[in-house]
């Protein structure tokens, strides 16, 4: 298995919509649904920093799971009954992340995508506009651009047993997304301008996972080539100081994370930290869901 296993989402079973009114059977209303997370994950990751940006802590909360799933199939057993309501004899580990309805014991969704655009565009309220009308498209490009660009590129660079020449092409993919995204920040404070959207939230996971879990498998020039695109990392750096950002890393879980599921060999990339992310991530994490009531 290789390094970014952890990363790859898998298919979506739940894919409901939050609608306008009533009409549309799963509405917006306060304290009716509830998010179920694994912050180590990086697409709950990304949920939760925007949980936190639209200020819905009172509106809709959130139920932490542990950093590794506790259940023999590779999912969360706590959320084991959600996926047995909506699907009986579910198929397959119950995964999150996962957007409930405490109405009905029911899953929402547990596709990111749709549940980020949901939380921004039915819960947003008076928090800021991450996906701003005429920005879709933007917002749908620079999410192509983290995966394929920055995962899915650094996956194939630091891959061991892979074939050399598609080594090489991963880290030349990586290095051009690199480029294109310091050329960009030369001229704006966030990807799409002058405001944060969903966008940020996306490239700033996508480049915690890099320094967190894909340089472990590249070599240190490789790494050092990474590091040489400063606006990017300084941008990196002024979002994780936001208390949005920072205070949802959960450093350790992404380490045991990546651990329990990589099967590549370590390089000495790893030994060339890029950010300090110690210094953003909050210390006295809450307890997951799976040793306290929800």
């Amino acid at each position: 298995m290789s390094a970014a296993s952890p990363t790859a989402a898998p298919a979506p079973r739940f894919r409901n919509r939050i609608g306008c009114d009533a009409r549309s059977g799963y509405y917006a209303a306060p304290h009716r649904y509830r998010l179920h997370l694994a912050p180590s994950c990086p697409y709950c990751l990304q949920i939760a920093i925007t949980h936190s940006l639209l200020g819905l802590d009172d509106t809709l909360p959130v139920t932490l799971l542990p950093a590794l799933p506790d259940g023999p199939d590779g999912g969360h057993l706590a959320l084991r009954p959600l996926y047995e309501a909506g699907a009986h004899q579910h198929p397959g580990p119950a995964t999150a992340p996962v957007l409930s309805d405490d109405w009905t014991g029911t899953i929402v969704s547990t596709h990111t995508p749709d549940i980020l655009r949901d939380l921004a565009r039915r819960f947003g309220g008076d928090g800021p506009d991450l996906h701003p009308r005429g920005a879709e498209q933007a917002i749908e490009t620079v999410a192509r651009l983290c995966e394929r660009g920055i995962t899915s590129a650094a996956q194939r660079a630091g891959r061991s047993d892979g074939d050399p020449a598609d080594r090489t092409s991963g880290l030349a993919t990586l290095l051009r997304t690199l480029d294109v995204l310091d050329w960009r920040l030369a001229s704006r404070a966030y990807l799409l301008g002058a405001e944060l959207t969903l966008a940020d939230v996306q490239l700033w996971v996508a480049l915690v996972q890099l320094d967190m879990v894909h340089r472990h498998h590249l070599d240190a020039a490789a790494v050092q080539r990474v590091t040489e695109h400063s606006r990017v990392w300084a941008y990196a750096r002024r979002l994780a100081a936001h208390p949005a950002f920072g205070p949802h890393l959960d450093l350790d879980g992404i380490t045991r994370r990546h651990h329990a599921h990589c099967r590549g060999e370590e390089a000495a990339g790893a030994a060339v930290r890029i950010v300090d992310w110690e210094s953003y991530a909050r210390r006295d994490a809450p307890e997951p869901a799976a040793h306290r009531p929800a």
